[in-house]
């Protein structure tokens, strides 16, 4: 180890003593290393947005039904209807990492107001554990469900629109029962709402549990939404769900299995992640192959002079991979720290976005820079520097003793 140190301290003040050019290389390799950081980061607080407003947006961290409820649930759902409580229900809710357990229970029909009647796709969903299940519904006008106020009903904007409806208005709900009588009720609209999708907007409404039950003269539920203490405690809790439950006819969903437009972003921006890493790293290898090549062309003297005096070609090569792999050191470490330095003012000031499709309003962007990320920077800095110094290595191993000697004569 200390013959190795040794080469090592030898390989960092040829790298100090060529400040010049090795000031290139390491410049080459940080602002790689703070471009990547920063187009990473932007895409991995899209992703954690991303991420975290579908979860929030209603789907939850993980969806509890009767097995088969996906496939086959929309041709007969009153076969997939679960107890409201239960045992097992009471056993979930106090799962370790479990926040919020809250009951849906889906439906559709007609809703009319005056001589206007349309198509509708409703929700009965418990007005306070909603709450904290879908915390980024924005409720454009009036207000959110309530148990204090159990015929109210909020509808989508794009159905608000198409009833002529305001808050405060009554509407009929008509709907099928699971036995084939029809069944109506009147609601006074509470409040209007807007997501992201303005098709689900046009059809959607929500009313509470209770009345809904009443309606469709049930007493079950289709789904128990659970929210978790983290995100990050999704694939653990729904294997440990699975497996305490596993003869019990239920089916734990993740999120991410639900997520269909999520799982698209995350490839199309991985791949074009992939394509930036790539570039970054071409520059870099050509940057550093360009300076190790000048080093072993102003130096060849000096390797002859050092083959003469007994020096194996080993250490030669050796020699020449410790200087780039040095390069990559401090360009790495100076490169985590400007891209840090920048990621945490960037995203203090923000970053303008546009609003989504179907929203009106826009956000603020940031730049997230995780441990796995800075790790990731680090090693491509490494691994270029790396790649780019073996073959100037190489070369500089392979000069003839003679040849070398009389390069600057």
């Amino acid at each position: 180890m200390s013959f190795v140190w040794s080469e090592y301290l030898t390989a960092l003040r040829n790298v100090t003593r060529q400040y010049r050019r090795s000031l290139f290389g390491i410049a080459a390799v940080a602002f790689g290393v703070v471009a990547l950081l920063l187009a990473a980061g932007f895409i991995e607080w899209i992703f954690w947005a991303t991420r975290e407003g579908t979860i929030q947006g209603g789907l939850g961290h993980v969806q509890v039904m009767r097995a088969g409820y996906l496939d086959e649930g929309h041709a007969d759902p009153w076969r997939f209807l679960m107890p409201q409580s239960s045992a097992q229900q009471e056993a979930i809710e106090k799962f370790s990492g479990v926040r919020v357990m809250a009951p849906r229970l889906a439906f559709n029909g007609l809703v009319s107001h005056g001589d206007t009647t349309v198509s509708f796709v409703g929700e009965g969903v418990n007005p306070e554990k909603e709450l904290e299940v879908s915390r980024t519904l924005l409720i454009t006008s009036g207000q959110n469900l309530s148990s204090d106020a159990p015929k109210g009903v909020l509808l989508g904007r794009g159905l608000a629109d198409n009833l002529g409806v305001k808050v405060g208005d009554m509407v009929v709900l008509m709907t099928n029962t699971p036995s084939g009588s029809l069944n109506a009720l009147e609601f006074t609209v509470r409040g209007l709402f807007t997501t992201v999708s303005k098709a689900y907007d046009d059809s959607a409404l929500r009313i509470p549990l209770p009345m809904t039950q009443k309606l469709l003269r049930i007493s079950g539920v289709h789904r128990w939404i659970l929210v978790l203490d983290d995100t990050q405690l999704t694939a653990r809790a729904t294997r440990d769900l699975r497996e305490g439950f596993r003869d019990t006819g239920l089916d734990f969903v993740p999120w991410y299995q639900l997520a269909d437009f999520y799982n698209k972003l995350v490839a199309l921006l991985s791949n074009q992640l992939g394509g930036v890493k790539l570039i970054i790293a071409v520059i870099i290898v050509l940057s550093i192959s360009n300076t190790m090549m000048m080093n072993v062309l102003e130096r060849t003297s000096e390797i002859g002079t050092r083959l003469a005096m007994g020096s194996t070609t080993r250490q030669i090569l050796r020699q020449f991979i410790y200087e780039g792999l040095t390069i990559g050191l401090i360009g790495g470490t100076l490169g985590l720290t400007l891209g840090g330095l920048l990621a945490s003012l960037i995203s203090y000031i923000g970053i303008p976005m546009p609003p989504p499709p179907g929203m009106s309003q826009g956000y603020s962007g940031e730049i997230l820079i995780t441990g796995t990320l800075a790790i990731n920077a680090f090693m491509l800095a490494l691994g270029t520097t790396l790649l780019a110094s073996i073959y100037p290595a190489w070369k500089a191993s392979r000069l003839e003793i003679v040849d070398a000697l009389r390069h600057s004569r």
